[in-house]
């Protein structure tokens, strides 16, 4: 029994502010408690499940030495294991050799969502939007498309309603949300008390992994997959010139096929 989280903070109660999530800002500190103490509460929920593989990655890109480094690793609930410096979305080595499932606590809604807090698609600075056969789609989007790949199930996500709506309408109602903000703008939020917050995420983690029967499927995909990629900035596509299996289809578009979704999003992000 074996299962995966996928971690980031901007999805974590409280949590509203640029300063909270990068490194060296005046915030930082306490987002990472505050993420910290979430991603606790999720492993948790798995161990009541009677989960005893529990692989837990960071995937916040803070900056600088903290990217995918962010947890603050003497306050970690034990019980479970934790990846730490490993780049983002590249981390399958528990999907390819046999994984129940995929969760996502702390995420947050794809560029563009006008109720998302802070909300964007992996990099504001480089990208802009990412399609995944024509469907626009966001980090959990990527990130279930990855783990479908290898026939692994997304069945959880924490973050704020925008999130959890993104992703429902992703993989189906299935999916176990725990919504733990309301957007009042992008940068600011109705938010759960850290304590009911985590509550929240145990329970809800709990309950999904004490009932597969209802988890969704993976995300199915039409082969073969396309993925989209819109640019910030047309000299952020002098870095495919040449990339196998990727065509630059205009200054700013990034246009990537292959046979299954980690073969493109390999040629595309890994290389």
């Amino acid at each position: 029994m074996r299962v995966v989280f996928w971690c980031d903070m901007e999805g974590v109660g409280g949590i509203t502010k640029w300063d909270q999530v990068m490194a060296g800002a005046a915030q930082y500190e306490e987002g990472r408690r505050l993420y910290t103490e979430e991603i606790n509460a999720a492993v948790r929920g798995a161990k009541k499940a009677g989960y005893k593989e529990i692989i837990v990655v960071d995937g916040h890109g803070a900056g600088g030495d903290y990217s995918f480094n962010s947890l603050i690793k003497d306050k970690l609930e034990s019980g479970a294991e934790y990846v730490f410096g490993y780049r983002w979305g590249c981390y399958v080595e528990p999907l390819k050799s046999g994984c129940d499932a995929m969760l996502l606590p702390g995420a947050h809604a794809m560029a563009g969502t006008a109720d998302g807090i802070l909300c964007h698609t992996m990099s504001s600075q480089n990208f802009y939007n990412a399609y995944i056969n024509g469907k626009a789609v966001g980090e959990s989007g990527i990130v279930a498309a990855i783990a479908a790949s290898f026939n692994v199930p997304t069945i959880f996500a924490s973050g704020d309603e925008a999130t959890c709506r993104e992703v429902r309408d992703l993989l189906g109602k299935q999916v176990y949300c725990a919504q733990v903000k309301q957007s009042l703008n992008r940068f600011a939020a109705r938010c759960l008390a850290p304590h009911d917050a985590c509550a929240l995420i145990e329970k809800t983690v709990h309950q999904a992994l004490k009932n597969p029967k209802s988890w969704p499927k993976p995300l199915k995909l039409k082969l073969p997959v396309e993925l989209k990629i819109e640019l910030s900035n047309p000299e952020k596509s002098n870095d495919f010139i040449g990339r196998v299996g990727c065509e630059i289809v205009d200054p700013r578009t990034i246009v990537c096929r292959g046979k299954n979704f980690w073969e493109v999003w390999n040629n595309f992000w890994y290389q």
